[in-house]
């Protein structure tokens, strides 16, 4: 594959990350998307129903993490890469969703903010913008021993 056709494939990917944050009140059911756009500092929590919320923010995560390792694969050529992303991505859904459980069903006003940090850990692709630059990093030192 050629440069140019990496880098179309690379930017089509992160068009569809985008387009799931564009299309996601009509995607995904979640309840918080308004919530958080709001004074939620000051409100209460809003109704949900749990296993619908866990079920589509899973589905939300399991989306931007097919697409995040593509872009990662894409860019590096490296299965070991990805191979070492999807543990962490492992890792991290399974701290992050018990975490998210534990303050979907106990909020709290003073808990709201990480809350609100968990959850955008899940539903947005922050992962790869963390991942990648450490990749590449990771690969000019390897490159210079």
């Amino acid at each position: 594959m050629s440069k140019y056709y990496k880098y179309i494939w690379i930017a089509f990917l992160f068009i569809l990350l985008a387009l799931v944050r564009w299309f996601e009140n009509e995607l995904f059911y979640d309840p918080y998307l308004v919530f958080f756009q709001n004074d939620y500092l000051y409100i209460d929590s809003p109704r949900q129903e749990v296993f619908k919320l866990v079920v589509f923010t899973s589905l939300r995560f399991l989306i931007n993490t097919i697409l995040s390792l593509l872009i990662l694969y894409l860019f590096f050529k490296d299965r070991s890469v990805v191979k070492f992303a999807t543990l962490i991505y492992i890792i991290s859904f399974v701290i992050l969703i018990l975490l998210y459980l534990y303050f979907v069903l106990d909020p709290k006003q003073e808990n709201y903010y990480l809350f609100f940090n968990i959850r955008r850990f899940l539903i947005q692709p922050l992962l790869l913008l963390l991942l990648l630059p450490a990749f590449y990093y990771h690969r000019l030192t390897k490159q210079n021993i």
